[in-house]
């Protein structure tokens, strides 16, 4: 008797919701997931066109349903929850962020009305998806959705579903700010629906604000700024703690456990970092619910400094350094607090032609992360420079016969290659490791040399340019050691 009450306390604590969906179209393994706060909490497997998910939630829950399968397109749905309701999805074919929604949420219903009044702009971009188009195809059909959702949202109410709407609106514009089509739109949407929503929505209004007038966001060659961060113990810090440190690079990665590509360009940073002690601090920028973050094996096991500022992306520091909204998303910082380079996704060789590069002579080879020079001799019969090319086993990489030094003014041009053919496709012959698994076991480099006409007077530095047509690269700024 006392296992039973004790048992059924435990369930009286456990608030849930029920998402149930049936397509005839779904093939039986599809497997169906939600996810709330980037974690996923429930999943099933789709037999006979059906599935259940049973999702824990306290009070008014967004949560995204994620459908992996044959015909599924690569899009989170967004579905509002409360505890103790029933959410029934059916729909004829794969496509499920167009099925139908019968669920007794509010919230629910404003999303389903937006989601009915740009329906066949939505599906259009969802087929484009599966048709594995590209983005300057999808691109225009997804601006239009997005302009049929600020058409609708004047004459729905100001909610959490519709906020949520709008918000994502907002951080697309911040994305595209320079050629966002219905800015002027989206400013006024922005202002009336501030004016008319009501009390217990500042702070989302403040984001919303934030993103269609955003701060200004720091480029190349401004100075870095300080930004208050917690470790996964909670103890706070901040960035001006590691930034300024002669002779050591920064670089913030900003990444999030659901994210693919952060998880594997951990292995190459991990050997980058190994073999540039000293010389580069990498500050990891966690983008998830700080209790997710503290609590997973991968987080736990990372090398460097593994901070959070527990806004989920939309703080600060990411308004400051992010051009956009996208992860992973790198920033490099150099020892006098300048920042050098931002990107975002992740190149394979990136870290190890950078940790090449900080360990030879000074040198800015941002302009192609994966080449790195390694040394330099000049004399009067000519210049000779030391390559190293990190890239993935079976890609090319191809250096030009134009390519030249550029110092004094003057071009000084290569006269001979060892190690590659000028104009010819070329592929990096050596394991950068002896790991044979994940991404670590596909990386390979080849070392090169090229040799130029010497210099008329020794510079202090010079520039190593790729050539001069299009998509031609440069070194800045290498330094000769005297």
């Amino acid at each position: 008797m006392m296992l039973a009450l004790v048992a059924m306390t435990g369930l009286a604590q456990t608030k849930t919701a029920t998402i149930k969906g049936y397509s005839p179209a779904l093939k039986d393994s599809t497997v169906a997931e939600c996810i709330i706060e980037n974690e996923r909490v429930a999943s099933d497997t789709v037999i006979g066109g059906r599935f259940t998910l049973t999702v824990p939630v306290e009070g008014l829950t967004m949560s995204n349903l994620f459908l992996l399968g044959e015909g599924c397109p690569n899009y989170l749905m967004t579905i509002w929850l409360r505890p103790g309701v029933d959410v029934k999805l059916t729909g004829t074919d794969c496509l499920y962020p167009l099925w139908k929604v019968d669920s007794p949420v509010h919230e629910q219903q404003t999303l389903s009305r937006i989601m009915e009044y740009g329906h066949e702009t939505l599906a259009d971009f969802l087929r484009l998806g599966l048709a594995k188009a590209s983005w300057d195809e999808e691109r225009p059909v997804y601006m239009k959705y997005l302009k049929q959702t600020m058409d609708v949202l004047p004459s729905l109410p100001v909610d959490a579903a519709s906020l949520d709407e709008l918000e994502g609106v907002a951080m697309m514009a911040r994305n595209y700010t320079k050629d966002f089509p219905y800015m002027e739109q989206l400013k006024e949407l922005e202002a009336s629906t501030a004016a008319r929503a009501p009390k217990g929505f500042e702070e989302q209004l403040a984001l919303i604000h934030s993103q269609v007038y955003p701060p200004h966001i720091l480029q190349v060659g401004e100075e870095a700024i300080d930004a208050e961060l917690i470790d996964m113990q909670g103890q706070k810090h901040h960035l001006a703690e590691v930034l300024g440190q002669p002779g050591r690079y920064v670089l913030l990665d900003f990444w999030s456990l659901g994210c693919g590509p952060c998880r594997m360009a951990e292995p190459e940073m991990r050997r980058a970092y190994e073999q540039s002690q000293g010389k580069l601090e990498i500050i990891g920028i966690n983008q998830d619910k700080i209790s997710a973050w503290q609590e997973d094996n991968f987080s736990k096991n990372i090398a460097w400094k593994n901070w959070n500022d527990g806004k989920m992306g939309k703080g600060d520091i990411e308004n400051s350094y992010c051009d956009m909204k996208a992860i992973p998303y790198y920033v490099l910082i150099s020892p006098n607090k300048r920042i050098l380079w931002k990107g975002a996704g992740y190149g394979v060789g990136w870290f190890m032609g950078l940790g090449s590069a900080i360990n030879g002579p000074q040198q800015d080879n941002t302009a192609n992360l994966q080449l790195a020079i390694r040394q330099v001799d000049t004399d009067t019969r000519g210049t000779t420079v030391s390559f190293r090319y990190y890239g993935q086993e079976g890609y090319w990489f191809r250096i030009v016969k134009d390519s030249y030094l550029e110092a004094n003014g003057k071009k000084y041009k290569v006269t001979a290659a060892d190690g590659i053919k000028l104009d010819e496709n070329n592929y990096p012959k050596l394991k950068a490791s002896a790991i044979t698994e994940g991404i670590m076991g596909k990386l390979f480099f080849t070392d090169f040399t090229l040799t130029f006409e010497p210099f008329d007077t020794t510079p202090n530095t010079f520039d190593f340019k790729e050539g001069d047509g299009d998509g031609a690269f440069v070194i800045r700024n290498i330094t000769i050691e005297k």
